[in-house]
């Protein structure tokens, strides 16, 4: 990826080997403002790119690992039962202001 104004097929070829390698974000920023205006604008480019995503699915299903989303939703489920428990229960901490309140109020009475 070190040649500077790459032909489309050069950019096809260089995208190609980094979706393999899974460094697209690499490939994006060698990419000159050129090359990325070309690459915009290029039709080619993108039925080429639909075509490597489709064979990289078939070649490395088999291979291909989804993620164990169990352990995400059971601490989801947890802080909403917390949370729920947290809104039945009564708070202290308006009953404690209340009582400050009336305490000020009756400093000021006090003073005057």
């Amino acid at each position: 990826m070190a040649d500077i104004n790459r032909k489309i097929q050069e950019l096809f070829s260089d995208y190609a080997g980094a979706l393999r390698d899974g460094c697209v974000p690499v490939f994006l920023k060698s990419l000159t403002r050129q090359e990325g205006k070309l690459v915009a604008s290029s039709d080619e480019f993108w039925d080429a790119t639909e075509v490597v995503r489709i064979l990289n699915d078939v070649g490395f299903a088999d291979k291909a690992v989804t993620a164990d989303v169990g352990l995400f939703i059971s601490r989801v489920d947890a802080n909403i039962v917390s949370r729920s428990k947290k809104a039945k229960t009564p708070s202290r901490g308006k009953r404690a202001n209340g009582a400050r309140s009336a305490t000020k109020t009756r400093r000021a009475e006090k003073t005057i």
